[in-house]
C-alpha cells in the first residue's frame, strides 16, 4: 500500500502532505514514500501552513508569496540588488541546538562566515532544467536580501525564517544525484529555523517547516542510528508546532508520519507504542478535518502495518482481522474522497477483500421523505441505512419480499441517498424542529440533509 503524506507511506506521489512517514501500508509498498510531495519545505509546505505567526515585526511570507514578489525584481535585478526585503528587516543568525546563536559576543566574523557558507551553497545550485535554473536565480536573489536584512537587524526572526525557506527550497532544486549538496542546504536551513525560533519561540511555521527539513535529512539516511535521532528531532518539532497551533491537521498528520517512520528503526519492543501514538495523531488530524484524505489514507496504512505485526507476534491484543478490516475502511474512505488518485485505487484493490462487505456500516436512522426536510414528524420514518465508499443510502425494500424487509423503506417511497463526493460537512445537530433523538446534519453541495439517530 502506499502512504501519502509526509514522509513515506507507500508510494503516492501526488499526495500532498500527507503521508510522510508511514511505513506499514497494506501489502507491499511500505517502502515507498508516498507523497512526499515533500510536505517539504518552502513551496508546497508553506502554502499549507499559512500560519503567519504574529510576533512583533513583519510577518513571515510563504514561499509562493516570496517567489511571486521576487519574480519581477529578481529578473530585472538579477544579481541581487539590495532592495529592501518586503518581508521585514531584521534577522538573526540561525543556529542548531548544539551550536547556539551565531550572533554572540565576538561573532561578527562567525556571522559573515556562516552567511558565506549558506550563500555559497545556494549559488552552487543550478537546477536540473531551465525552469529550475530560473527558479534558483530568484531564490539566490531572495537569499541576498535576507542576508542584508540580517546585517541591518540581527534580531528579526522573520528574516531567518524566510531565509530558511529559501535554503529549503533550494534543496529541492538540487540534482537528485547530489545528495550531499541537498543535505548541506537542509542543514543550513535547520540552523536558520533554530535561530528564528530562538528569537521568536512562538513561530509556528518555523517549527513546522524545520521539522520537514529534518525529516528530509532523516530520509536520506535510511534505517540508521543517525536517521533515528533525526526522526526524533523532527517529531519534537512537530509536537511544538501543534502546541503552538492545535488547529493544524497537516502538522498532526506529519507528526504521525514521523512516528511511523521512527517505528521502523527502533527495537521491536518499542515499535507498538510508537505506532499507537502515530494512530492517535492521524485520528486527531481527521477530527480537525474530516475530509483530510491524506491522514485518512495514512491511518489505513498504519493500521494495516499494525495488523501485520500482530500476526507475526502471535499474541494479539486485538484481532488482526479487525485491524485489517479497519485499515480497508480508511483506504476506501480516502479513495471515495479522491477517486482519481492512482495510489488510492491501487491500495483499495489490495484491501477490498478485507472490507466488512457488503457494506462499511449498517444501521437505523429516522429520515424525512427525500427532498423534503421540513416534512411533519409523522412523515419521518425509521429505516435501515447502509454506508459504503460511494455514499450513504437508505435501504429500498422494493426489491425485497415483504417478509424480509422489516425496518426498510416503504415500497414506492423514494430512498434518501447522499454521495460521498457531495458531502461538505457532517455535524451533530440540536434542532427543536427535528423528531426526538440525536440529530445529524449532513451538509452537501445541494443543501443540508437532516437525519435522526433514535433507538
Amino acid at each position: 500500500m502506499q502512504e501519502p503524506t509526509e514522509t513515506r507511506p507507500a508510494g503516492a506521489e501526488d499526495l500532498a502532505n500527507g503521508a510522510r512517514d508511514g511505513e506499514g501500508p497494506p501489502p507491499q509498498v511500505e517502502e515507498e514514500e508516498v507523497e512526499e510531495e515533500p510536505p517539504r519545505s518552502a513551496t508546497a509546505k508553506q502554502e499549507e501552513a499559512t500560519a503567519a505567526l504574529g510576533s512583533e515585526g513583519s510577518r513571515p511570507f510563504t514561499m509562493r508569496e516570496l517567489l511571486g514578489e521576487l519574480k519581477e525584481d529578481g529578473e530585472t535585478a538579477a544579481g541581487g540588488s539590495s532592495a529592501r526585503s518586503a518581508f521585514g528587516d531584521g534577522n538573526r543568525v540561525g543556529s542548531d541546538d548544539a551550536e547556539g546563536s551565531f550572533y554572540s559576543q565576538d561573532s561578527t566574523q562567525q556571522f559573515s562566515s556562516h552567511h558565506d557558507v549558506a550563500m555559497d551553497l545556494i549559488n552552487s545550485v543550478t537546477g536540473v532544467d531551465e525552469e529550475g535554473h530560473s527558479r534558483q536565480r530568484i531564490l539566490s536573489f531572495a537569499a541576498k536580501r535576507y542576508v542584508n536584512a540580517i546585517e541591518r537587524n540581527p534580531n528579526d526572526p522573520d528574516a531567518y525564517y524566510n531565509w530558511a525557506l529559501v535554503l529549503q527550497e533550494s534543496a529541492d532544486n538540487v540534482d537528485p544525484n547530489s545528495s550531499s549538496s541537498k543535505d548541506a542546504l537542509l542543514e543550513e536551513a535547520c540552523k536558520k529555523y533554530a535561530e528564528a525560533t530562538r528569537l521568536c519561540p512562538t513561530l509556528y511555521d518555523a517549527y513546522y517547516n524545520w521539522a520537514i527539513a529534518i525529516a528530509d535529512r532523516a530520509k536520506m539516511r535510511g534505517r540508521t542510528k543517525e536517521a533515528e535521532e533525526l526522526w526524533k528531532q523532527a517529531i519534537l518539532n512537530y509536537e511544538k508546532a501543534v502546541q503552538l497551533n492545535w488547529n493544524s491537521p497537516q502538522a498532526l498528520n506529519n507528526w504521525g508520519l514521523g512516528l511511523q517512520e521512527l517505528s521502523a528503526i527502533v527495537p521491536a519492543r518499542d515499535k507498538q507504542t510508537i505506532i499507537k501514538t502515530a494512530i492517535s495523531k492521524f485520528r486527531a488530524a481527521i477530527q480537525l478535518q474530516f475530509d483530510f484524505h491524506r491522514a485518512i489514507y495514512n491511518l489505513g496504512t498504519v493500521l494495516y502495518g499494525l495488523a501485520e505485526d500482530t500476526v507475526r507476534s502471535g499474541k494479539p491484543d486485538v484481532s488482526p482481522n479487525e485491524l485489517y478490516s479497519q485499515s480497508a475502511i480508511y483506504v476506501a474512505a480516502a479513495h471515495a474522497l479522491k477517486p482519481n488518485y492512482s495510489v488510492y485505487r491501487s491500495a483499495l484493490r489490495l484491501v477490498r477483500s478485507m472490507l466488512p462487505l457488503p457494506y462499511l456500516k449498517v444501521g437505523y436512522l429516522t429520515a424525512p421523505p427525500a427532498n423534503n426536510s421540513i416534512a411533519p414528524h409523522k412523515d419521518w420514518e425509521r429505516s435501515q441505512f447502509i454506508l459504503n465508499h460511494e455514499g450513504l443510502q437508505q435501504v429500498d425494500a422494493s426489491d425485497q419480499p415483504p417478509s424480509q424487509s422489516p425496518g426498510h423503506l416503504d415500497r414506492g417511497r423514494k430512498p434518501v441517498r447522499i454521495n460521498i463526493a457531495d458531502i461538505v460537512s457532517v455535524s451533530a445537530c440540536a434542532d427543536l424542529t427535528l423528531p426526538s433523538g440525536a440529530g445529524l446534519c449532513i451538509e452537501t453541495i445541494s443543501g443540508p440533509t437532516f437525519l435522526v439517530c433514535a433507538c
